[in-house]
């Protein structure tokens, strides 16, 4: 059985990875011949695209599948894909992100594709954004959603979300989650070495973040608690990992208050390079007011660290009040200030949340679980649709 996913560019991600994963564990399944279809990567946010390095035949590049809105391009993307699907008759194809999933399942209705499964990484349409582009993607997705025969989230409340949009049915809901190789992030230690690399003390408490510098991703509220915050705690450190358009931006705010010896801008690092940068923090906090369930926060929970987290999409499904770490009202700065020091200043309480949600993150997290769990649906929705093939040999 031919399974095509969809995704429109290959930056370093949540989403890119999880798909990733998918692909390369979906490949090799029994009864499965898979390939991916992305559009260029671009963007200051890197690459994945080595990843299919030795299996380059599994990657085809559609130039004109790009993530701005560009209606030639858009038009020549839709023929592209559409033809596609025409010359390697899949019987699923699987869509991911924004602009590929409309594409993407758009293409594989005029191509007769008898399974179309897009899903929900986060959400594409919400209060995050202007009244107009809102009412916009809203009816993209209603539409798309007419030619999907099923939708996967990575959390309960994507599907709460395109429910209340009248996009789907809740029977044609199935929720997985983004798994990942749980095995590096439980091996790691506080590694005193990286921390010197850094500028990091071995006493000193690192709050850390895992995000892309860009609007919507809280990181202006942690600079707008950080002076108080580090004047009750003078160790307090701030260690942001990731890039994007706007850390000369925080950069910038950072100097004028006067942080500069208190903020450690990792930049982009490689996801291998991730569990290491956790295993030296003390908490993670997660400030993001648009996502479906922030991949960071199982990732510090494997790593034992405790999460602080915005209360917003799928954030409480893993950051469970005084359990796994706190839950903070969006915009609630002096919650997240007292809850910061809280965690800062009792290192018993740190260990007893970050171990309770490890325990919790491997028994639902591992990237075998989330690949198993796809096949099943495949197996599921192929028989259904009368068209299972015969292994491959």
């Amino acid at each position: 059985m031919r399974v095509i996913h969809v995704i429109t560019r290959l930056i370093v991600g949540g989403a890119q990875e999880n798909t990733i994963a998918s692909v390369l564990g979906l490949h090799r399944k029994p009864s499965l011949q898979l390939n991916l279809v992305s559009g260029p990567t671009t963007g200051p946010e890197g690459s994945l695209e080595s990843l299919f390095a030795g299996c380059p035949w599994l990657l085809t590049i559609i130039p004109e599948l790009v993530r701005p809105v560009h209606p030639w391009k858009d038009w020549v993307a839709l023929r592209r894909l559409t033809r596609f699907f025409r010359e390697n008759s899949p019987e699923i194809v699987h869509t991911h992100s924004g602009k590929a999933g409309i594409l993407g399942r758009l293409a594989a209705h005029r191509a007769a594709v008898p399974i179309v499964i897009h899903t929900i990484h986060g959400p594409s349409f919400g209060s995050f954004q202007g009244w107009i582009a809102n009412s916009a993607f809203r009816a993209a997705e209603r539409y798309a959603g007419r030619a999907t025969t099923h939708f996967v989230t990575v959390a309960d409340a994507m599907k709460q979300h395109y429910l209340a949009a009248g996009i789907g049915q809740p029977d044609r809901y199935t929720k997985i989650f983004s798994g990942f190789a749980l095995d590096p992030f439980s091996a790691v230690k506080n590694d005193l070495d990286l921390r010197a690399k850094l500028g990091l003390a071995p006493n000193d408490v690192v709050v850390g973040t895992i995000a892309r510098l860009f609007k919507l991703k809280g990181h202006e509220d942690l600079l707008a608690v950080a002076p108080t915050a580090v004047k009750s705690f003078p160790n307090l450190k701030f260690l942001l990992v990731g890039d994007g358009p706007w850390r000369s931006r925080l950069e910038e705010r950072v100097r004028f208050l006067g942080l500069e010896r208190h903020f450690v801008f990792a930049g982009l690092v490689e996801p291998r390079e991730v569990p290491r940068l956790i295993g030296i923090m003390d908490m993670l906090v997660h400030l993001s007011l648009r996502e479906g369930l922030p991949r960071a926060l199982p990732q510090a929970l494997a790593t034992s660290r405790p999460v602080i987290a915005y209360d917003c999409d799928g954030a409480r499904e893993v950051c469970f009040e005084n359990e796994t770490g706190f839950l903070i009202r969006p915009g609630d700065l002096g919650g997240l200030r007292d809850r910061i020091l809280f965690l800062a200043r009792d290192a018993g309480l740190r260990e007893r949340l970050g171990r309770s949600g490890q325990d919790f993150v491997r028994a639902r997290f591992s990237v075998e679980r989330m690949v198993d769990d796809l096949y099943q649906l495949y197996m599921r929705l192929a028989q259904t649709a009368g068209v299972l093939s015969p292994p491959r040999t």
